[in-house]
């Protein structure tokens, strides 16, 4: 008897050798299923207790138990092996818990700040695309895109020299006529109204394709200033585009639409209004000047003559120097010579007038 309890107790030495490879096998696969087990954390930790559960059931029936379960001696030896079993396989369990709540916390929190960073960077997005858009409104688009793409942009003067750019001032001189601040006119609120109208108006004009070459640089009161030509690196496809003249002939037909829309106003508002314009063409400096409120202007004497051209012209007609007069004749445009005049700051010079289908209209009225 006693020989048989030694026998048994030897293979129990042996078991005690293999139960740890079985245990920790356990917990390896605790931590692999872990690993690749993509579902909530409540839920996983309920598949690891249920799968604790098992494993120290099976360890219950495994042939060491049996055989703890056979020698009275180490009965107690063999609960308190179970219980080992289950604080290593629960401590596991619990550790590998704390790790999946902590992930689940730094996951959260990073899914949190990324969408935060992405509702900022759609902000910024919106915030640009505005800045853009209202840039683009007070400057020219190639000046507007070189201020948003250059860092450096705003310390430095921006400047471009052009040899040959058309100038064109168009103004309504009976508009001071027509501005009254009485109280039918609210003060002078509706004048502005209609000049506001007659602005917008023109402004349109320049959304069509055919004068995208044209750029409105300011009004004046009631004086509409244009120039064509600032617009480096555009390339045209069309051979009339090619010539050097395009600048003054699109200006031309721009101010020939200008009358067609001042002239409509006039029969729906039942006024008299008409346009003195004048036109020159040469060398400018274009420039952006101005950090608060920027503001994109040609400067030179070409500038200075085009004005004169709409100050000392007549109304309802377009007015023209003699070398522009040349090109236009040479473009196929009907001029009469107004002979020379005497334009302040410059002397005299001899002008041109341009005809256009309302002089005939002015001729029969």
């Amino acid at each position: 008897m006693l020989s048989l309890l030694l026998n048994d107790i030897e293979q129990a030495n042996k078991y005690d050798i293999i139960a740890p490879l079985y245990i920790y096998s356990a917990v390896l696969c605790l931590i692999a299923s872990w690993t690749h087990l993509r579902i909530d954390f409540l839920l996983k930790f309920s598949a690891m207790f249920f799968s604790i559960i098992t494993m120290v059931f099976l360890f219950s029936q495994a042939p060491i138990a049996q055989l703890y379960n056979a020698i009275e001696v180490v009965e107690h030896y063999h609960i308190h092996y179970l219980l080992q079993i289950c604080y290593l396989l629960a401590l596991v369990c619990l550790m590998l818990h704390i790790l999946d709540r902590q992930i689940e916390y730094t996951s959260r929190t990073d899914f949190l700040w990324q969408n935060k960073l992405k509702i900022e960077q759609d902000e910024v997005e919106t915030m640009r695309g505005i800045n853009k858009i209202l840039l683009e409104n007070i400057l020219p688009a190639h000046v507007a895109e070189h201020f948003l793409t250059n860092v450096r942009a705003t310390q430095d003067l921006y400047h471009e020299r052009y040899n040959s750019i058309a100038v064109m001032f168009a103004s309504i001189p009976n508009y001071k006529e027509f501005y009254d601040e009485t109280d039918i006119n609210k003060q002078g609120l509706e004048c502005l109204r209609l000049l506001n109208e007659i602005i917008c108006d023109f402004d349109k004009l320049l959304l069509k394709p055919k004068f995208s070459g044209i750029e409105k640089i300011k009004t004046i009161g009631s004086t509409y200033m244009l120039a064509s030509g600032l617009n480096p690196g555009k390339e045209y496809t069309d051979e009339k585009e090619l010539s050097k003249d395009y600048n003054i002939i699109i200006l031309v037909e721009f101010a020939l639409a200008l009358m067609t829309i001042l002239d409509q106003i006039n029969k729906e508002s039942f006024q008299q209004f008409k346009l003195r314009i004048g036109l020159n063409h040469g060398p400018v400096i274009a420039g952006v000047v101005g950090a608060q409120k920027p503001q994109y202007d040609i400067w030179g004497n070409t500038v200075n003559v085009a004005s004169r051209m709409d100050s000392c012209g007549e109304m309802g007609k377009l007015q023209v120097t003699e070398n522009t007069a040349k090109i236009l004749i040479a473009a196929g445009y009907e001029l009469t010579c107004r002979g020379p005049i005497y334009v302040k700051g410059k002397g005299t010079l001899i002008t041109y007038f341009v005809k256009t289908p309302y002089d005939e209209k002015e001729k029969n009225s």
